[in-house]
């Protein structure tokens, strides 16, 4: 029997409320639930140890249910590269799981998490650049933030724009980037007692949130752009991000 009882009753109906906004948000924008959902779990006092192992958890279901559309247009060549570094990098986020200060890891996320929003609102595209070497941070750090924070895809985003990949590839390769990716962090946390039978029955209580919820948002018609959401988001991340450094 999963320990429904061990769930923090205080945490149950907001952390329903937050995976409700952030897969809604994903299935309308694409993005955003790492982002939104790891924060605000954090605000409500889930620590960081679960959240991410969690969020990661239904991030990579959500992703796998989509399956990898136009496997023919996946770009290889530019995925490879970055495998062994990704590796080291979930490693490295490990390590420092065990060896860090978890208040210190929670006030480094709230920093990362401000600088993404501004980045997001004031950064242009990268030119392009055919260098394979961007490999190496993109692996490298998307490997080490996704693990530490359940946010590593900007890195890929931004790898990928530099390697200039049309609109059909570039979905197809970073599917792939972040089901590999993501891959490599569960086995990671599962090797190293992250899951357990509390984080369970936390999945049995927020999937079907997920799932309904991404569902939801992915057919909801919106006026507002592309841009104009993730205006919103980074302003939503810009006060979560205080709120945990104020914390």
């Amino acid at each position: 029997m999963l320990p429904f009882a061990e769930l923090a009753v205080g945490q149950v109906v907001p952390a329903l409320v937050i995976v409700a906004v952030a897969y809604f948000v994903r299935g309308v924008a694409g993005f955003g639930s790492g982002l939104i959902a790891v924060p605000l779990l954090l605000l409500v006092g889930m620590p960081l140890t679960q959240a991410v192992p969690l969020i990661v958890l239904l991030d990579y279901l959500a992703s796998a249910s989509h399956g990898v559309a136009n496997r023919q247009a996946i770009s290889w060549r530019t995925v490879l590269p970055t495998l062994p570094f990704m590796v080291l990098g979930v490693a490295a986020a490990l390590i420092l799981f065990k060896t860090v200060d978890l208040e210190w890891l929670t006030k480094a996320l709230a920093v990362f998490i401000i600088a993404f929003a501004f980045y997001q609102l004031f950064a242009r595209a990268p030119a392009r650049s055919e260098s394979r070497l961007w490999a190496i941070p993109a692996g490298g750090f998307g490997g080490l933030i996704g693990t530490l924070f359940g946010t590593g895809g900007p890195f890929y985003v931004a790898y990928l724009q530099l390697r200039g990949l049309d609109k059909t590839a570039f979905r197809a390769t970073f599917a792939t980037l972040y089901l590999i990716d993501g891959g490599n962090r569960i086995a990671g946390y599962l090797l190293t007692g992250l899951y357990d039978l509390v984080s369970l029955a936390w999945l049995a209580l927020l999937l079907p949130v997920m799932a309904l919820f991404l569902y939801l948002g992915g057919h909801v018609h919106t006026r507002l752009t592309q841009e104009a959401f993730k205006r919103g988001i980074s302003a939503l991340l810009v006060v979560s991000g205080i709120a945990l450094l104020l914390k």
